[in-house]
């Protein structure tokens, strides 16, 4: 018999399991709280004795929970790209879309692929994530105040309210990102991580501290090509037969929060940093359109960032043929 494996679906309150042998299924539900990760806990304990891979999708902040309690129970757990999940319920013609059967669906995804266990990130890492991600949410919420007393509203009540909220925001974006800067100057992994982040041209502090919070722990990929592919910046290629080749696209299977935390800082590198200028200049002559081009200075860029943490040495700008080894 095969191993067992548990697939959750994951929401806001509830946990929808399957477990499977790859003959038969067995479902529940449980609240997806403490209590409720306990009693899966004593659950599975009751339907076997040898070991449960457990699978679900990263989820964010709902899957987090429940994800570290099992792995901490001795349990091994596998969180998986939910477009991994999707491509595979597609490629098995899947018709139907419950909480059951995606429950069901992850269970076989698991079973058949085997996907690699996963390792709670430290916890500094983990609050550094939810600090940078507020900040984008204060951010976010800022412009959309500003954009609205600047659409041409007048009256004076709606003025007032509307300039009163963008300097309040303005002031939680300033507390936050202090409050970002002191998370990292007070542990002293962070810092020395974002000292070396800052040497290559293009990431200043902040843009280091978004890095190192989608990151979390870059020992979790094996190449700076896996890492890239965690973030979604692998081209796509379309090419079928004689006739149609399609121009290659960004995956975007990965960490949108990253990509976003790349894109102005490659802008930037493509004009200052000497790595990242030569090789969107050869890219620009090879006859790349403008954004192709940004996006292949974000794949770079981000190798650059997989080289100087994995190797703990600063960048250096004078010997380009150490990023072959992260290209």
């Amino acid at each position: 018999m095969e191993q067992l494996v548990l697939g959750i679906d994951v929401a806001k309150d509830t946990l929808d399991i399957a477990l499977s042998d790859g003959i038969r299924l067995n479902h529940g539900q449980f609240a997806n709280t403490q209590k409720g990760y306990e009693q899966l806990e004593q659950w599975l304990r009751k339907q076997t004795d040898s070991g449960v891979h457990v699978c679900l999708e990263a989820t964010g902040q709902y899957g987090d929970g429940v994800a570290e309690y099992l792995f901490t129970q001795g349990f091994p757990v596998s969180v998986v790209n939910p477009a991994r999940i999707k491509h595979y319920g597609n490629s098995k013609l899947r018709r139907n879309k419950t909480d059951k059967a995606d429950a069901e669906l992850i269970a076989e995804y698991c079973l058949r692929e085997k996907p690699a266990i996963w390792t709670p990130p430290p916890a500094s890492f983990k609050d550094l994530q939810a600090l940078v991600r507020h900040l984008e949410d204060l951010q976010g919420a800022k412009r959309q105040e500003a954009n609205r007393l600047f659409s041409g509203v007048h009256t004076g009540f709606v003025v007032e309210s509307l300039t009163s909220l963008c300097e309040f925001l303005d002031k939680q974006i300033n507390q936050t990102k202090k409050a970002i800067q002191d998370h990292i100057n007070q542990r002293e992994e962070l810092k020395r991580m974002q000292t070396l982040l800052v040497t290559i041209p293009g990431i200043g502090e902040l843009t280091a501290a978004k890095l190192l919070g989608e990151i979390r722990n870059i020992l979790d990929f094996q190449s700076a090509r896996q890492l890239a592919a965690y973030a979604g910046l692998t081209p796509r290629n379309f090419l079928s037969g004689t006739s149609v080749h399609k121009k290659s696209r960004l995956s975007k299977t990965g960490n949108a929060n990253l990509r976003k935390a790349l894109y102005m800082p490659a802008v930037v590198a493509k004009k200052k940093n000497p790595i990242v200028n030569t090789f969107c200049a050869r890219l620009s002559q090879s006859g790349l359109l403008p954004m192709e081009v940004v996006s292949a200075a974000m794949r770079k860029l981000l190798h650059l960032v997989y080289g100087v943490l994995k190797t703990g040495r600063p960048f250096d700008p004078n010997y380009l043929n150490k990023t072959q080894a992260f290209s």
